[in-house]
């Protein structure tokens, strides 16, 4: 058995994985982070290392309207907000960063709402 946390883990995975996802001016890095009471999405460049547009279920303007902010809604919304941010601010394709998570549930919720949004990844 492992004496490493599950969040342990999740942060080895989100490594490995950054050392292939990199964000450049004309395709930054779309980061997730899901708690356990909220989801976050941020747009990042990292040659520069700014956040360029960032949404989550903390802001008002995404959770008005919903139950819970720890379900598949939420995320939707989220993917839908981020990718409104973005094209706003003229960005049109990222590359999607996990953060070690398992593309399922939440996160992919968020994916195809930013995708059905017009966000290309």
């Amino acid at each position: 058995m492992s004496t490493t946390s599950r969040t342990g883990q999740r942060l080895k995975r989100h490594t490995r994985l950054r050392k292939k996802v990199a964000g450049t001016p004309s395709r930054p890095r779309l980061q997730i982070f899901r708690s356990l009471h909220h989801t976050y999405a941020f747009v990042v460049d990292d040659t520069k290392g700014h956040t360029l547009v960032a949404a989550s279920t903390r802001e008002g303007s995404v959770s008005e309207g919903l139950g819970s902010r720890t379900n598949i809604a939420a995320a939707q919304k989220v993917g839908a907000a981020i990718a409104q941010r973005a094209k706003a601010a003229g960005i049109d394709a990222v590359v999607f960063d996990t953060s070690g998570l398992k593309y399922h549930g939440r996160v992919a919720a968020l994916a195809q709402a930013a995708r059905e949004a017009g966000l290309e990844f």
